[in-house]
């Protein structure tokens, strides 16, 4: 997918769920999302607010990723390899594991 295509998933699905704050959610990029986002984030399979997007290439994924960043999710750019063309997004609980 391409940049603006997974921006406007990724808002259009935080609208729909009511995820206004950015505080809230984490972004990042993998090449492995159980890997990632279910194992190293611990973000639960079931009854949980989170997406993840493929977007065309790695560096459009970084692109995704500095752009949630800059408008305020919690995440750390620079992650990921040159493989890394899974974008993700979740809700911060008491569960999930950020850094």
């Amino acid at each position: 997918m391409k940049f603006d295509e997974i921006k406007k998933r990724i808002e259009n699905y935080r609208r729909e769920y009511g995820k206004t704050s950015a505080k809230r959610l984490y972004i990042g990029i993998t090449n492995d999302v159980e890997r990632r986002l279910f194992g190293f984030h611990r973000g639960p399979r079931r009854d949980y607010w989170g997406i993840y997007l493929p977007a065309d290439d790695a560096e459009t994924a970084r692109r995704v990723e500095k752009h949630f960043i800059e408008a305020g999710m919690r995440g750390g750019a620079g992650g990921g390899n040159e493989n890394s063309e899974i974008v993700y997004c979740y809700e911060v609980s008491a569960e999930t594991r950020e850094n």
